[in-house]
């Protein structure tokens, strides 16, 4: 009987400690940074900043892993209601999560109080000298440098026709193939031929074949947890990205070796403009700056125009009703074309009322961009909550564009709600907004409407796994990455 009481006795002794530890551990690192905030602590947002060292990214992960990604920010609406925002540990640092539209507009917006906070494993793979790491003077500095020769109208019009060319001849390829591609993979391989065209006037060959396999390994480092140990992905980002680096590297050295041996070369891509314009003070962007910039611009004009361009096709494919209402929209523009003009020119995208409707929902609807970063310059007081000098602000997205408050039934693929609906400011974000709006967002836009004009016209996509699963890292894509057969429209079923 005494045995059977001291076991009884221990066995509860050792639950109540765990339970205790448990406790501690789990507020350990919400008191560790709260405390020693004084009495700012009093009027933070309401949060939990999970377990010492790994915060809230167990959560995170499994959320995005499992195919739940509303489940973690939802999980904070449950347990603190709907305040929009609250506090955490992302990404080894103490975060306040904004998934508002008036917060994340004042986020935004504030140059003042807020700079770039993204963390240090998409800082060190994007580059210090990206757009993402640099401060606001050095950032207006490169966006005056690099706007129109990357998204300027007239540069626009010219990488035009070569995007156009090389979307028509592709899908042509495909139809002619007669058999199952991956979708996403093959209007990546377009994406990232265009942006090395517009670069490095590289359309294919070796290079280009190491530089998109090494972008791929880095991009899939980007929102990894900055372990650089051998086996994780930050690891073999970080690998990937001083590859390209050294391939970008040797490029410049090339070209610069050209013009000190006289040669004369006519120069059109992106790298020699970058190579010697200048600002203002006739200071020229140095070679890391711009091979940065570059790294940026695959991001922005590659991957984003590639998974974009795939959901609007597959939601078109799904939803014959707004297939049918695109199409006969690209009908009319070639109807209406002079008959002696041969393709889409660059005056028609704008004639594209109803398809800009179709890319935008997509955006909204897959939000190829997660969540944007921001670190607090000073203590701001937002929507009665304050933000502590130092802390990273993660501008939740997908929060916003699903919010149904905002977009009756958010997670219906609808464009004609864009027939009514005008979005207060906040509300529609992408590509972010106020000075570090993203940069390549023109670009994207561009490359989306090019491809669906002639796929909407002449082509038919037929998905071999319809009910595919989602991934939702890096970036939202079906498992099996769309893998499809593409069909040419007989001549009399098209214009």
């Amino acid at each position: 009987m005494e045995w059977g009481f001291w076991v009884w006795w221990v066995f509860t002794a050792l639950l109540g400690g765990l339970v205790a530890v448990f406790l501690i551990l789990k507020r350990a690192n919400d008191w560790y940074h709260t405390s020693r905030l004084g009495e700012k602590q009093c009027s933070l947002p309401p949060g939990d900043m999970g377990w010492p060292l790994i915060g809230n990214m167990w959560s995170f992960l499994i959320a995005f892993k499992f195919g739940r990604p509303d489940s973690f920010l939802s999980n904070f609406i449950t347990r603190f209601g709907p305040t929009g925002m609250y506090r955490a540990y992302m990404f080894g640092s103490p975060t306040i999560i904004v998934s508002a539209p008036e917060p994340c507009r004042k986020v935004l917006m504030d140059d003042e109080q807020f700079k770039s906070g993204w963390p240090k494993s998409t800082f060190e793979l994007m580059g210090r000298k990206s757009f993402l790491g640099i401060s606001d003077e050095e950032h207006k500095r490169l966006r005056r440098l690099t706007a129109a020769p990357i998204s300027g109208q007239k540069a626009l019009s010219i990488y035009h026709e070569y995007i156009k060319d090389v979307i028509a001849t592709s899908l042509d390829e495909w139809a002619k193939a007669e058999r199952p591609i991956e979708f996403l993979t093959e209007i990546r391989n377009i994406t990232f031929k265009i942006i090395m065209h517009i670069f490095l006037s590289c359309e294919s060959g070796p290079m280009m074949d190491v530089m998109e396999e090494e972008y791929a390994t880095l991009n899939h480092g980007l929102r990894a947890m900055a372990i650089n140990l051998p086996g994780f992905a930050y690891h073999r980002a970080l690998k990937a990205r001083r590859k390209l680096v050294k391939i970008l590297q040797a490029v410049m050295d090339k070209r610069r070796a050209r013009e000190n041996s006289n040669v004369s070369e006519e120069k059109t891509d992106m790298v020699d403009l970058l190579m010697e314009i200048e600002d203002e003070n006739g200071r020229k962007m140095d070679d890391e700056e711009i091979i940065d910039v570059m790294l940026m611009y695959l991001n922005a004009g590659h991957e984003s125009s590639a998974h974009a361009t795939m959901w609007a096709a597959l939601f078109l494919h799904k939803h014959p009703e707004y297939f049918q209402k695109a199409k006969a929209e690209q009908e009319e523009i070639v109807r209406r074309r002079p008959l002696m003009e041969k393709g889409l020119s660059f005056k028609e995208i704008k004639q594209m009322e109803y398809l800009s409707k179709v890319i935008d929902e997509t955006l909204r609807v897959v939000n190829v961009s997660l969540f944007n970063y921001r670190e607090a310059k000073t203590d701001v007081n937002i929507c009665g909550y304050t933000i502590p000098k130092g802390w990273k602000v993660l501008i939740w997205y997908r929060g916003i564009h699903l919010d149904p408050e905002i977009y009756m039934n958010p997670k219906e693929f609808n464009p004609s709600r864009w027939d009514e609906h005008v979005p207060k400011r906040g509300t529609f974000i992408p590509f972010g907004m106020g000075s570090r709006l993203c940069p390549g967002s023109d670009l994207t836009k561009l490359e989306i409407s090019v491809f669906l004009h002639y796929f909407l016209l002449y082509y038919k996509l037929e998905p071999l796994n319809p009910e595919s699963g989602v991934r939702y890292l890096p970036h939202t894509r079906p498992k099996d990455n769309c893998l499809a057969t593409i069909k040419k429209l007989l001549p009399s079923s098209s214009t």
